[in-house]
């Protein structure tokens, strides 16, 4: 494997392509606006920035993204630089400066995303990665094979500890497997962190003292380092076995210092995520972005779901959770568990295991169970029953003709 670290990206310029190369390469790298005397052949070969592919793809009469340049033609390539990793050493905050700084806002780029990233061995050595992963989540979970069908507690405000509590009741009653606290909801008023996990843990203990199976509630600890910290011990303290944090809240440093502290796994919350992708000309593809996550410690990542209620498509949403299976390197799987949400039911497990190949996920819907007209119990039986018809290679409506569950949630799930 390779030293160096690789960045690939979709660029598009208005200026010669191999000058608008060059031109980023150098800005993130050992160059300036102006040629420098104490740039020298041997530092630009030691630490700069390397083109190491530039191919042409297409061109536009337009630009993507407004520009004080104008031209006749911009033309859109793949570019792809490498950088020695001696210019930063494996250090996770400084390479999200080095591959996405301030190659952005320079004059002659009008388009630029990155697609993919490689890093060498020197990261994997540093980052441990997610302490649990798919293993250990179903090891906590008590979930052997399947999804973990999952929910979210919502409203995010306005419900007391003891009603979130009540709805809680119902889930693990019902059999559900995992549960998480919205990304809205940390420690406000109406619902206080430490009573909101002493309630809810309560029931959860009681339901597994009862039944022998302990659902996994995700809560979410966002906050300052030693309050994410503090927090996390209650839950560990309470008797919980998972905590949730918002990514882009929270940033690098925070998820590695709750990885470097936890003894639970770390369900990851993409919020924010659109402003980092829904332009095509802009920001970053899930697959090297979430590289950062897995090596920082993220357990679970969401990555959306099928026939969202957002405005990805599909393709995308498979690709994300591809992404988040694949190992991240020779030697260092570090393999996360997808996070499939949004507008959820048991309408898309068919074609979420068919375009996967497997079931290592979280799947999670909110009203496709909790608006089931038979209840939460069989809102939970039906999704579960789906999951297992798309694993048996059944179609839903066959199942649905045994399964009261199933039969009465295809009434609803449109």
């Amino acid at each position: 494997m390779s030293d160096r670290i690789h960045a690939t990206y979709w660029l598009e310029t208005g200026d010669d392509p191999a000058r608008a190369a060059e031109t980023i390469a150098g800005e993130q790298s050992s160059g300036t606006f102006v040629a420098l005397a104490t740039e020298t052949p041997e530092l630009k070969a030691r630490s700069g920035a390397r083109v190491e592919r530039l191919e042409v793809l297409d061109h536009s009469a337009t630009p993507s993204l407004p520009t004080p340049v104008r031209s006749t033609r911009y033309t859109r390539c793949r570019l792809e630089l490498s950088w020695p990793i001696e210019n930063l050493g494996a250090c996770l905050p400084t390479l999200m400066a080095t591959v996405a700084g301030n190659l952005f806002e320079l004059r002659c780029v009008t388009g630029l995303r990155i697609t993919d990233l490689r890093l060498p061995p020197a990261f994997a050595a540093e980052y441990p990665g997610p302490a649990f992963g798919i293993a250990g989540t179903r090891r906590l979970a008590g979930v052997d094979r399947g999804p973990l069908i999952g929910t979210i507690i919502k409203p995010s405000v306005g419900l007391s500890a003891s009603e979130t509590a009540e709805q809680v009741r119902l889930l693990v009653d019902g059999g559900i497997d995992f549960i998480k606290d919205d990304e809205l909801q940390a420690d406000g008023p109406h619902c206080p962190f430490d009573e909101r996990v002493r309630r809810v843990m309560r029931v959860v203990n009681e339901a597994a003292d009862r039944t022998g199976k302990k659902a996994m509630v995700a809560f979410n600890l966002t906050g300052d380092l030693d309050k994410m910290r503090r927090r996390h011990d209650l839950v560990l303290a309470e008797g919980g076995t998972c905590v949730m944090v918002c990514l882009n809240s929270v940033g690098l440093v925070g998820l590695r210092e709750l990885r470097r502290h936890a003894q639970l796994p770390i369900h990851a919350h993409r919020a924010g995520w659109g402003w980092l992708s829904r332009s095509d000309a802009l920001g970053w593809d899930y697959a090297p972005w979430q590289v950062f996550w897995r090596l920082a410690g993220a357990d679970h990542l969401h990555v959306n779901g099928l026939r969202n209620k957002f405005s990805e498509p599909d393709d995308s949403v498979i690709a994300a959770a591809r992404s988040v299976l694949a190992p991240l390197m020779p030697g260092a799987p570090m393999t996360a568990m997808p996070v499939f949400s949004s507008g959820q039911t048991g309408l898309q497990a068919h074609d979420t295991y068919s375009a996967l190949g497997c079931a290592d996920l979280i799947h999670t819907a909110g009203g496709g169970i909790f608006g089931h007209p038979q209840g939460v119990r069989a809102g939970v039986e039906a999704l579960r029953a789906s999951w297992d018809a798309a694993m048996a290679g059944e179609p839903l409506a066959e199942r649905a003709r045994r399964d009261a569950a199933l039969a009465g949630a295809l009434e609803f799930w449109r």
